[in-house]
């Protein structure tokens, strides 16, 4: 396993990189190392966004829809500075809804924020006044998802044609894990090659790997979806087409594989992390399966992607679950991943002393630096700064954590409470 660790390469210069690596190797960093946008589950809302370059004087410009679905901002160049960020992200050359990232135009939300979405960005308004977006932009077809009037992000639309199993094809559920083009290598090329330039730790998410995600099931950036898109449907086929999931799995991890093979021999090991999967196990009270399931009809396969990247790379593995996912924790990490995310902390069972004193020298666990759904949402300023200060004590000892929110920061979060977490990170 390509997993080793120099001397000099924990007393490289660059502070961000070598905390970085000194914690990801659960090692003491000098500081928290911080994360906001670098995954899309990491990331922060456009409006929470425009806020922040307005705090600290940056002017006021539109913002980057980078990830339209759940209407994440980016963070530039001069917000990472700004906060202290150590980790960016690299993402494909199209966003989930199949549109590329490019010739970027103003538009006005519903809340009335002028942001930037990419160029093919159509959509249109229903008789509700929703917005409803179509799969790489095309209006001629119907729409994938939709925005509710009142909403603040993405809802994928259930398009799901009837189900008859006799009828079921593995390749209508493999349609959109295609393999890498020449134009996607030399797109990841130029991207790890600005990235170098940032002297911060990298996260790759190339997609293609993510087994199950309810948010990618529906396929909201394709025109014509088959096979199993409904999410009833799915949750119902874990249990009852348990042998088609597999078969499924299977062939998708072995195009997972080339294609991981692919982009190694383009970037090597210029990035340092790669999100695999954002598939939830668990609800705010218990898992979505039992272990014995999970161990049957995931591990295997996320252990086939894992054990390559740790095989032939330096890269280490990235987990999101949310939920109570303690019972699961064990197996996360038979399964290969180094990291799991986001730790939720008001989750049963997911108390931060448990999860470090049990799984802290094992896995990183990135997130979990606040509980978005309670304190930050509804708490003071101050009974943030104080549990943020005390989750990264906890989390943070010996290393093995970043920090981020559960979750991303939405819309609707008091700024005061942003500004409040921000400088709790800083003053630790």
């Amino acid at each position: 396993m390509i997993h080793k660790t120099t001397s000099a390469i924990l007393f490289m210069p660059d502070t961000s990189k070598q905390n970085f690596i000194k914690t990801i190797n659960h090692l003491q960093p000098d500081k928290v190392v911080v994360d906001f946008g670098a995954t899309p589950v990491t990331g922060i809302h456009v409006v929470i966004v425009e806020k922040l370059r307005e705090y600290y004087g940056l002017g006021k410009r539109p913002v980057k829809v980078t990830e339209p679905y759940q209407m994440l901002g980016e963070i530039d160049e001069e917000l990472i500075r700004e906060m202290n960020i150590d980790v960016i992200g690299l993402s494909g050359e199209k966003n989930m809804f199949g549109i590329r990232n490019s010739d970027w135009k103003v538009h006005k939300t519903l809340w009335g924020q002028e942001v930037l979405f990419p160029g093919d960005f159509n959509y249109t308004y229903n008789e509700n006044g929703d917005i409803l977006i179509y799969p790489e932009g095309d209006t001629s077809v119907p729409p994938s998802a939709k925005m509710p009037k009142s909403g603040f992000f993405f809802d994928a639309l259930d398009r799901q044609k009837p189900v008859e199993d006799s009828a079921l094809r593995l390749e209508d559920n493999l349609e959109e894990f295609g393999y890498l083009t020449d134009r996607d290598l030399s797109y990841w090329k130029d991207q790890v090659l600005s990235a170098r330039e940032s002297r911060k730790a990298v996260v790759a998410n190339p997609g293609g790997t993510a087994l199950g995600d309810i948010a990618l099931v529906p396929a909201v950036g394709m025109k014509d979806p088959k096979g199993i898109r409904g999410v009833e449907e799915w949750y119902i086929s874990t249990l009852t087409r348990v042998d088609f999931i597999k078969e499924l799995y299977d062939r998708q991890t072995d195009i997972a594989v080339e294609n991981l093979k692919k982009l190694y021999g383009v970037i090597g090991n210029s990035i340092d992390v790669i999100y695999i999967c954002g598939t939830d196990f668990g609800t705010q009270n218990s898992t979505f399966c039992s272990p014995e399931t999970f161990a049957k009809v995931w591990l295997p396969y996320y252990k086939k992607e894992n054990d390559w990247i740790h095989e032939n790379t330096g890269w280490r593995t990235f987990k999101h679950s949310c939920g109570a996912v303690e019972p699961l924790m064990d197996l996360f990490i038979e399964s290969g991943f180094d990291i799991i995310n986001p730790v939720q902390i008001n989750a049963s069972g997911m108390d931060p002393v448990l999860l470090k004193k049990k799984y802290g020298d094992r896995i990183v666990f990135w997130g979990g630096g606040v509980d978005t759904q309670g304190v930050f949402a509804f708490g003071t300023p101050r009974q943030v700064k104080d549990q943020v200060k005390r989750q990264c004590e906890v989390l943070n000892n010996n290393g093995g954590f970043v920090f981020n929110t559960v979750h991303n920061i939405q819309a609707n979060v008091p700024f005061a409470n942003v500004i409040a977490m921000l400088e709790a990170v800083k003053e630790l």
